[in-house]
């Protein structure tokens, strides 16, 4: 009969042996029956024609009556090669996972897998991480938000400097730069010019903020803290000194709180920015005047003092520490050549400028922006 008397699907399983090779039945019970040797050349196997034997032993046990297959590795051979294998695939992986991890942590510390600088920002500043506190890495960060201010008034004309504080056009300046101005002029460092009208001033802090009419996309300053510097650190200051337009100094702040007078409008002084000379806004410090007479109307307010060059045309422009952020804007300067009763016949800066702290502009910026004026 062909006919199988096992139910369907339960033909027996054999465990499967070594890596996932074929399955072979399972070891019988007892040892195989080995081989006899009975001479050179002759080998006989039990069972294979002997004496009481009949035809079904031939089939009927394994390897009895026919020659034993040869034996085949063992699963403890074929296994040992696979821990190699894995750990081998382990070691490329972890390989692997290690460079993206490397490149990842680069990328967020600012640089890449080779070790180079990526030119990242600092986090609350415009300096690169690679420039941070040089006077380069300033200069190139926040020149662009530094511009220079031409105003004409019934006075004649005047040069100042001041800073963008939105991307729409909002400048900040000093009130005395466009005090009693008719007409504003605004420069950019890129030598774009615009038309621009004030919004508001506050000439008892000798603030003003002007509008630039049709600018959009614009770089803007960051305005810092400066209720933490401190006496000795180093600074930047830009503007348009005598009408050279982005003109960078450096130096350190040399004193805080400094009482600094200044006039409140035009009579006092005009700032003039003429190439080649011209008169710097009077003030007074100490009992004593410099620059001029203030007048009649004055205003005073704490100031920074730092040694940084300015000139006549610096009014208005910023003070910036080295993380790029501003922290004043300049306000007044002493001028040897100008101040009374001097008998130096030397012009220029000699190392005693003041500024106008930032907090108090961003006190009183909202002022400002209702157009207000005093």
């Amino acid at each position: 009969m062909t006919e199988s008397q096992r139910p369907s699907g339960e033909y027996p399983m054999y465990p499967s042996y070594g890596n996932g090779d074929a399955a072979y039945p399972p070891p019988p019970a007892h040892q195989p029956a080995q081989p006899i040797s009975t001479g050179p050349g002759t080998t006989v196997w039990p069972g294979s024609g002997g004496a009481g034997h009949s035809g079904g032993d031939h089939y009927g046990g394994f390897g009895q009556g026919l020659p034993q297959p040869a034996p085949q590795p063992s699963g403890h051979g074929r296994r040992a090669r696979r821990p190699v294998a894995l750990l081998a695939a382990v070691a490329v992986a972890a390989a692997v996972v290690g460079g993206i991890t490397a490149t990842a942590v680069g990328q967020f510390a600012g640089t890449g897998s080779s070790g180079t600088d990526s030119g990242s920002v600092v986090s609350g500043t415009t300096v690169s991480q690679s420039s941070t506190g040089t006077v380069a890495g300033v200069a190139k960060a926040v020149s662009p938000t530094i511009v220079e201010i031409g105003a004409t008034s019934t006075a004649g004309e005047s040069t100042g400097s001041g800073v963008i504080i939105t991307s729409g056009g909002e400048i900040i300046t000093n009130n005395h730069v466009i005090a009693g101005a008719s007409s504003i002029k605004v420069t950019l460092s890129t030598g774009r010019t615009y038309t621009a009208k004030v919004v508001g001033t506050d000439a008892d802090k000798d603030l003003a903020l002007i509008d630039l009419e049709g600018a959009s996309g614009l770089k803007t300053a960051t305005l810092g803290d400066s209720s933490g510097i401190k006496v000795g650190d180093q600074v930047v200051a830009i503007g348009s000194p005598e009408g050279l337009t982005g003109t960078v100094t450096s130096g350190i702040v040399s004193a805080l709180n400094r009482d600094v007078t200044v006039a409140k409008d035009s009579e006092g002084g005009q700032e003039q920015g003429q190439q080649g000379g011209g008169s710097d806004w009077p003030f007074e410090f100490g009992g004593r005047q410099f620059n001029g007479d203030t007048g009649n109307s004055t205003t005073t307010y704490k100031a920074i003092q730092t040694d940084a060059s300015l000139n006549p045309g610096n009014s208005g422009g910023a003070l910036i520490n080295m993380n790029g952020e501003i922290i004043g804007i300049n306000s007044a300067m002493y001028s040897a050549s100008s101040s009374s009763g001097s008998s130096s016949s030397g012009a220029g800066s000699v190392g005693l400028g003041f500024a106008i702290p930032v907090n108090t502009l961003k006190a009183d910026l909202d002022t400002l922006r209702d157009g207000n004026s005093s």
